[in-house]
């Protein structure tokens, strides 16, 4: 998704949510035994959000270019991809328009593995995602690596499908769900932050659901 691609409902939406600070609750509160952010409620389906165009990748063309400060930058294709140590993770989900889903499950390759793989330079501190959409999305390096950070290429034991973000997509749980880019083709690490997409159309530059960072400012 570029600056000139033309605008869609759904981000036409998201950028008025943003100038209004649409859905804010100000309960940054949590208890020991909260699973549910401020400001969430459940779904047991899994609803389908993108900028409006869904590119159709073969696992024969998809490959993953990871650049910038690493020891071993590298281009990854399908057979490549998964021939690295596959993983299996089990999270929860929250989409920064208020909806959140429990208990997904996940297989793919976790970031922790493809970190060991690239080495990221000392002085590395965040990432940049970018995807086959044009869409980018930015990310602290440690958020990364989380525990639970898998690039899936399933969900709850099927192949990830198109509208999903397959073949593959990133999957960081602990953030809301739009710095989980679909369609993922380049991960570059970099020493200092920058803005993909939402960053620069009203939203938060970390977007951690618990301390409800939806819009900038929050």
């Amino acid at each position: 998704m570029t600056d000139e691609t033309p605008e869609t409902k759904l981000t036409a939406s998201k950028r008025r949510w943003a100038e209004q600070g649409r859905f804010l609750t100000g309960k940054l509160t949590r208890a020991e035994t909260d699973r549910l952010p401020p400001g969430q409620h459940l779904v047991k389906n899994w609803p389908v959000l993108d900028l409006g165009q869904q590119p159709r990748i073969q696992t024969t063309e998809w490959a993953l270019q990871i650049i910038g400060a690493v020891e071993n930058p590298m281009k990854l294709d399908w057979d490549a991809f998964h021939r690295l140590p596959q993983s299996n993770r089990l999270s929860d989900i929250h989409c920064v328009t208020t909806w959140s889903r429990y208990d997904n499950r996940w297989q793919g390759v976790s970031t922790r593995d493809l970190l060991d793989l690239v080495m990221p330079a000392p002085e590395a501190r965040f990432v940049m995602l970018t995807s086959y959409d044009g869409y980018t999305t930015n990310l602290p390096l440690d958020d990364f690596a989380s525990e639970n950070g898998i690039l899936a290429t399933a969900w709850e034991g099927e192949p990830l499908t198109r509208d999903h973000g397959g073949p593959m997509r990133l999957v960081i749980p602990h953030l809301y769900f739009w710095k989980s880019a679909k369609w993922l083709r380049r991960i570059e690490f970099l020493l200092g932050d920058q803005a993909g997409f939402w960053e620069r159309n009203g939203y938060h530059m970390l977007g951690d659901p618990w301390r409800e960072q939806r819009y900038s400012g929050d």
